[in-house]
């Protein structure tokens, strides 16, 4: 029979189950990892029954979200230090999924995009924070303060902070998802047809190629500036494919990506920031810690001609 506790903690796991995808994504758009924002979201769950033995929590789901937004903040300072001296980019950690889109493991708000981790890696973790609980989570300076360790007034200016830094960083993260699709089928056909002219049309003149090995596998040390540089290091990479790779198109965050698979595996992910109708960024995420493969296997995958395509410094 189950006693008093059991059952609280019975009706705790419910509420705690039900916020659990939102918990996540909070952790995920705070750290940029997928792994690290489930490990955080993991542990609270037995800070909630430590709090709730001590003074009934009655809103789950507020409790959590301050408490996972207050240990990612955490989370993120440590991995702050290690990223400095991380070999290369370091670039958030993609999530995959096949195309279409189905309803993913967890249900990730479209407004985490790979573009928009990009951008608030440019903020403090306080700024981070602040900016992702109020802008994209809608809660109130007072809540975010709790999170943060700030007053409402600070939490208030460090929010203003990052929305400036936002605005300033890169170009807008919130493309409609259809018009996204379109410029990347351009840019992958003209990849394709292999002409340098085609492919630097799609490309925006201060378009940027970014690529994170984590020091694990060859990856190019430093970005890639300029329409022209972008396309010629592109072209250079398909011209050095190997027979055996499988390019598929995937969802990015939600929009279109693409997958490089070798032996079954998921060897690179490619993300697109679009802007002005043209290809903005360029990231390719090869840091084996960061890569998952996605619930289905590749489907309509296009082999990749001659050598393997791999970012080399």
């Amino acid at each position: 029979m189950t006693g008093p506790g059991g059952e609280r903690e019975a009706e705790l796991s419910v509420g705690y189950a039900a916020a659990r995808p939102r918990l996540v994504r909070v952790a995920y758009a705070i750290l940029g990892t997928v792994s690290e924002a489930e490990d955080v979201v993991s542990e609270c769950w037995f800070k909630l029954v430590r709090a709730d033995r001590r003074r009934r929590v009655h809103d789950v789901g507020a409790w959590a979200t301050v408490a996972v937004a207050r240990a990612a903040t955490d989370v993120l300072r440590s991995a702050r230090l290690r990223r400095e001296t991380y070999t290369g980019p370091w670039l958030p950690e993609p999530l995959l999924a096949p195309l279409p889109d189905p309803a993913d493991r967890v249900a990730f708000d479209e407004s985490v995009s790979f573009a928009l981790l990009v951008v608030l890696e440019s903020l403090t973790p306080a700024e981070r924070t602040a900016w992702v609980l109020h802008d994209l989570f809608g809660m109130t300076f007072e809540d975010v303060a709790a999170a943060v360790g700030r007053t409402p007034a600070a939490v208030r200016q460090l929010a203003a902070r990052a929305r400036k830094h936002v605005g300033a960083g890169a170009a807008r993260v919130d493309v409609d998802r259809d018009h996204h699709r379109q410029v990347v089928e351009r840019f992958l056909a003209a990849a394709a047809g292999g002409r340098l002219g085609a492919l630097v049309a799609t490309l925006h003149s201060d378009a940027v190629l970014t690529s994170d090995g984590g020091g694990e596998v060859n990856a190019a040390r430093r970005p890639v500036h300029g329409a022209g540089r972008v396309a010629r290091f592109l072209l250079g990479l398909l011209g050095r494919a190997e027979p055996g790779q499988v390019l598929t198109r995937v969802t990015v965050n939600g929009v279109l990506g693409v997958a490089v698979y070798d032996g079954g595996e998921v060897d690179t992910v490619i993300s697109f920031t679009v802007a002005d109708g043209l290809i903005r960024r360029i990231d390719f995420v090869r840091a084996p810690g960061k890569l998952r493969r996605p619930e289905d296997s590749p489907a309509g995958g296009e082999r990749v001609r001659r050598r393997r395509a791999r970012p080399a410094g």
